[in-house]
């Protein structure tokens, strides 16, 4: 038995769905060697028809704005992050926006590929106060400064908005923006049941970011997705910073349906090997005769 359906199988999934890859490729924040900053700026092909049409949009647009980092800042803006995304010296968000939805216009992609971020907020939380370069924000003025980023670069989901112990916050934060865009708590549930629970009751949020050993075991990590679900809510299956070339997320994501993966940008193989462990469930389901759901239509569902 392939170990996606088998996976479906322990976790009572139905339906077999391959996800949006969400894409770091523009590192900021600490992952860049930049303090108060908005740490990760991605890509998610929401509009494509398929996985493997999704997958082939994110990387001709990821090469797209390599070149066009390349020939604008040299050769030290395309160095890689520790998720393979790029790390320019660029100390605002909204000019590495800006080239980001350049890029995807130049790889053909306008309309299909969307924004989606992970400010990574409590790396820039101190006192009360969100430290965003030489601004500060209280939790209020933090969802409108996202607001009006949403409004100007098409976001359609925000990862980690606020601090991970700023329950007011993303209560503010989710019912400012909830409706329109996908608020995902990653820092704020740690794939832990009891915190999922206290953010339901609170409706702090409504996505979970699910990271298998954040919480250590296949059975909690479906105990976690199960709580999503009867909620709701939308689920991303993601990768650590610190990754091997194990695929086991790639038929994890899949196995649960979650419609939504978050395994870097496409460059080295401890990325890549999920990716293309994907692209194989995809071409043995078509073999089957077995046309997947794209997971596209979770974004269109909450968008």
């Amino acid at each position: 038995m392939p170990l996606h359906e088998y996976i479906a199988e322990l976790s009572g999934n139905k339906g077999i769905t391959l996800p949006v890859p969400q894409m770091n490729v523009m590192n900021g924040g600490k992952h860049a060697g930049l303090e108060e900053d908005i740490q990760e700026q991605m890509i998610a092909a929401t509009g494509a028809k398929s996985y493997g049409e999704a997958l082939q949009a994110s990387v001709e647009t990821y090469h797209a704005l390599k070149g066009m980092l390349k020939k604008k800042y040299g050769a030290q803006a395309v160095l890689l992050g520790d998720e393979g995304g790029f790390s320019p010296k660029i100390e605002g968000v909204e000019e590495r926006l800006e080239l980001m939805l350049k890029a995807v216009e130049e790889a053909g992609y306008s309309g299909k590929i969307k924004i989606a971020l992970d400010p990574a907020s409590s790396e820039f939380f101190a006192e009360g106060k969100y430290s965003i370069g030489s601004r500060a924000f209280s939790s209020a003025e933090l969802a409108d400064y996202y607001a009006r980023l949403s409004e100007k670069f098409s976001i359609v989901s925000i990862e980690d908005g606020m601090a991970e112990d700023d329950w007011q916050g993303w209560a503010g934060l989710n019912k400012k923006l909830g409706k329109k865009l996908q608020i995902v708590g990653d820092d704020l549930l740690v794939t832990n049941v009891e915190r999922i629970r206290k953010a339901v009751e609170l409706k702090a949020c409504n996505a979970l970011l699910l990271k298998l050993n954040q919480i250590g075991t296949v059975t909690e990590s479906v105990s976690a997705w199960k709580l999503a679900v009867k909620n709701n809510w939308n689920v991303v299956v993601s990768h650590r910073s610190g990754e091997t070339e194990d695929s086991f997320i790639a038929d994890l994501v899949v196995g649960l349906g979650a419609g939504q993966s978050k395994f870097g940008a496409p460059a080295r193989s401890e990325r890549t090997a999920k990716y293309n462990q994907l692209l194989r469930i995809e071409e043995k389901l078509l073999e089957k005769g077995n046309k997947p759901v794209f997971g596209g239509s979770v974004f269109k569902a909450n968008n």
